[in-house]
This record gives C-alpha cells, sequence and structure tokens, in this order.
C-alpha cells in the first residue's frame, strides 16, 4: 500500500505552519503517552533522555536517521494531555512544533504543526513527518514499520505543489 499524503500548507503571519493530522481510536491520555514516554517515544522516533518539564531541555535520540544523532530539545509549553510545543536546532536549521492533542468521544486527533518561516524545504521534511506520524500509527497497532522510500521522493512533488 502506497501512502497518501495528508498534509496541509496554512499561512501565518509570520509564515507557514505545516499541519498534520491523525486520528487513534484511545483515549487522550494514551495518545500523549505515546508522544512524552521515552521508552514509547524509542518505538517511532527516538527515545530522550534528560528532565523533561516546561523551559527545560532534554535530548532527543533521531532514532530512524542516518547516524541515530541525539540533539538538544527546548520544551517550550508542556499542558497534558493537550499541547506539547517544542524548538531544537540542528545542521538543517530552526525547528518550531507543536503536538496538539484533542480528544472525543473514546479518539484523539493529533495535529503535529510544524512552525515554518518559509517553504524552502517543504519538499523535503513533509515527507518525513508523513513518515513519522505512520511510524507512531504503526507503534500504536503493532503494525509494520512503514518503509522512507514509499515517503521520499514519492512524495516531493505533493509537497512541491503545496509550496
Amino acid at each position: 500500500m502506497t501512502p497518501e499524503p495528508s498534509a496541509r500548507l496554512v499561512p501565518t503571519p509570520t509564515g507557514y505552519d505545516l499541519v498534520l493530522t491523525r486520528t487513534y481510536p484511545a483515549g487522550a491520555d494514551d495518545v500523549w503517552a505515546s508522544v512524552t514516554e521515552p521508552e514509547r517515544t524509542a518505538r517511532w522516533f527516538g527515545a530522550w533522555r534528560g528532565r523533561a518539564g516546561q523551559g527545560r531541555t532534554v535530548e532527543v535520540q533521531m532514532a530512524f536517521e542516518e547516524s541515530a544523532p541525539w540533539c538538544p530539545v527546548l520544551i517550550e509549553v508542556c499542558e497534558p494531555p493537550h499541547r506539547l510545543a517544542v524548538s531544537m536546532d540542528d545542521e538543517a536549521g530552526h525547528w518550531s512544533m507543536e503536538l496538539l492533542l484533542a480528544g472525543t468521544g473514546g479518539s484523539t486527533e493529533l495535529r503535529l504543526v510544524q512552525h515554518l518561516a518559509s517553504t524552502e524545504h517543504l519538499a523535503e521534511t513533509g515527507p518525513g513527518w508523513e513518515y513519522y506520524l505512520d511510524m507512531l500509527t504503526a507503534a500504536r497497532t503493532g503494525g509494520p514499520r512503514p518503509d522512507f522510500d514509499a515517503y521520499y521522493p514519492a512524495q516531493k512533488a505533493y509537497f512541491d505543489a503545496l509550496a
């Protein structure tokens, strides 16, 4: 099965928001644990270490990237189980993003929002977020991990068109 990209690009006063959404048949607390507990994040993104909390910096291992680097991540806002805003700087630049969870009637919608100053690298980063959210889905369901080649360069044209 070929994954279909679902991201939207929303203009903002300071640039753009790349918004990706997934819905899970679980309560917000359970989905929150999947995106904040190090042993659970290790299954789909990477483990993290350090003392977590708003205004603190933790190190996150990008476990599914080449060389699995550890990156410092600043926790800007932490409002369990509904909002986590973080930022980080690495060789690719500055990353500012939020995870927003909204639970309704036994299911939870998760929105990943990456705040962008421009759309310059959208065709490269967008497919990566689609991949990671599908990795989260696979980790939650016990399904097979997706193959990154099904996302990039396969979804590049979709994200070029968004820009």
